[in-house]
């Protein structure tokens, strides 16, 4: 295991429509994916270039515990030591089970909550495969952070469960009201939260995963023309040219243009 406990490990996307949803994430960035068989439901990887970003999912006509439709979304994973301990913990500190542990061939072992925020996040235990990677470069994973409107309440759980490192974010911001913190500090960071009071509907919170672009309002106009649609944005930002989109399904993500960074100010 070379992350750190709490560090972001995978990501995957659930599609009711999965062959409209590969075409549209290989024209958006060149991924290519590659199907696991039938021993891991059809599974695929994604690959951008030689890199892993993440995993892609069928899940027409499959429900959740309680019945209703899996629906189309993008999760995030975070890497821990021991699935069952951290199930067990999460449990303790108000989480509901979503999906329990299980093992996933000699690739490791996953479970899903929904943790006391509302917010469902993923729990990746490696063996075999330890999880994404990280390059910084266009059509891979750049960031990725929880917003919600009860923010005590997620540091207070993702420090106890995930054993996350919190301290307040030292770039600037133009509202210094607003609350963000990283799990770990300047170029460790590895995620963050983020107070959504004021800012958002609290419905629209949650975890929120930020794939990089060269150009963000290149990659918004091509989006549309591939059959997604923009939510929200384009905005600025210290971080990159940064915009809310969906993939034809409704599954949703954040672009970023790190290289269109606007300081505050």
């Amino acid at each position: 295991m070379t992350r750190k406990i709490g560090e972001s490990a995978w990501i995957d996307v659930s599609s009711h429509d999965l062959a409209a949803v590969k075409n549209f994430y290989t024209e958006l960035f060149g991924w290519t994916f590659e199907q696991l068989g039938e021993e891991f439901g059809s599974y695929n990887l994604i690959r951008n270039g030689d890199a892993l970003v993440g995993g892609a999912m069928d899940v027409s006509g499959m429900t959740c515990p309680m019945g209703q439709s899996i629906p189309s979304v993008w999760a995030v994973y975070l890497a821990v030591d021991d699935v069952d301990a951290r199930l067990a913990k999460a449990t303790e500190h108000g989480a509901t089970v979503v999906m329990p542990a299980e093992d996933i061939g000699d690739s490791g072992r996953m479970a899903m909550i929904v943790d006391p925020t509302g917010s469902p996040i993923s729990m990746w235990q490696p063996r075999d495969l330890d999880g994404y990677d990280f390059t910084g470069q266009p059509g891979s994973p750049v960031w990725f952070e929880l917003m919600t409107h009860k923010f005590d309440d997620a540091v207070s759980f993702y420090g106890s469960v995930f054993d996350a490192e919190l301290v307040p974010m030292t770039e600037p911001m133009e509202d210094s009201s607003f609350r963000y913190v990283t799990n770990g500090g300047e170029d460790k960071a590895s995620w963050g939260l983020g107070d959504a009071t004021g800012v958002m509907p609290e419905d629209a919170g949650g975890w929120r995963l930020y794939l990089g672009v060269e150009s963000c309002d290149e990659a918004v106009e091509k989006i549309g023309k591939l059959g997604g649609r923009l939510l929200d944005g384009p905005v600025d930002s210290p971080f990159g040219r940064i915009a809310t989109v969906a993939d034809p399904d409704g599954a949703s993500f954040q672009i970023c243009a790190m290289s269109e960074a606007v300081p505050e100010g």
